[in-house]
């Protein structure tokens, strides 16, 4: 297992039930647990839904994430020995998918870029801009951003690099049962991808049982709806962490 391994979960509420509320109640319930498990960051990718709704979700999410951190802070050594989390920050962290505006109105720590979004760049200048009209409501809102951004290939990477991002996410690198039609990028352009500057995340059809061949390529973490939102994230985690 590579040392820091970087765990990433990517939420979709809208598999949990068929109405909404209790869709909201059981991600809710996922991020806290996610939380408690040790993933570093969590992506809500929740698209349909409206500005004031994924604001008001956002917020659930936070203060789900604080509770939590803090509950981790007063366990952190039980759960350095149970999860593995040596040398690894004990906070996780929130970024709003696209949604630089929700982002900034909920003291979130970053967002995650699609394919072809707005650039990086673009992303700090606004947040410098939004960040410097008040204090942060959060003690773990950083005044820079974090960025990560979604790649197809090594070189879509290399150029997110290029452009400031923190994190790439590459993707799909294996086959996905659901969209059986979309070629993977393969475990080759993952190589190739991970010799960039900046972090490479692994993304599409990961499982337990493949997870330790995007390692081996150099990926330096796993991102993922299924694998995290589908099972006991608690031993998911520390799976992933003993490869």
């Amino acid at each position: 297992m590579p040392e820091g391994l970087l765990l990433y979960y990517i939420t979709d509420r809208t598999a949990f039930a068929p109405d909404e509320r209790t869709r909201r109640l059981r991600l809710l319930d996922k991020i806290a647990e996610a939380a408690t498990a040790g993933v570093d960051y969590i992506q809500l990718r929740e698209k349909d839904l409206s500005t004031r709704d994924l604001e008001t979700l956002a917020r659930e999410a936070i203060q789900v994430i604080d509770n939590y951190d803090d509950l981790k802070d007063d366990l952190k050594d039980d759960l350095k020995h149970d999860l593995k989390t040596e040398n690894r920050a004990t906070r996780t962290v929130l970024l709003i998918n696209s949604r630089t505006d929700v982002a900034l109105s909920v003291k979130a720590n970053g967002v995650h870029l699609p394919a072809n979004d707005v650039s990086p760049k673009e992303v700090r200048t606004a947040w410098h801009r939004g960040y410097g009209a008040g204090a942060p409501a959060r003690e773990t809102s950083p005044g820079n951003p974090l960025i990560s951004i979604s790649c197809h290939s090594a070189k879509e990477v290399i150029q997110a690099a290029t452009n400031g991002a923190d994190l790439a996410i590459l993707g799909p690198i294996f086959e996905k049962k659901d969209a059986p039609g979309t070629a993977p990028a393969g475990l080759k352009a993952l190589r190739q991808a991970c010799r960039s500057n900046i972090p490479v995340l692994a993304l599409g059809g990961v499982t337990l049982l493949n997870a330790e061949s995007c390692f081996r390529a150099g990926a330096a973490g796993i991102a993922a709806i299924r694998l995290f939102q589908e099972n006991n994230l608690a031993e998911v985690v520390h799976t992933l962490r003993g490869l």
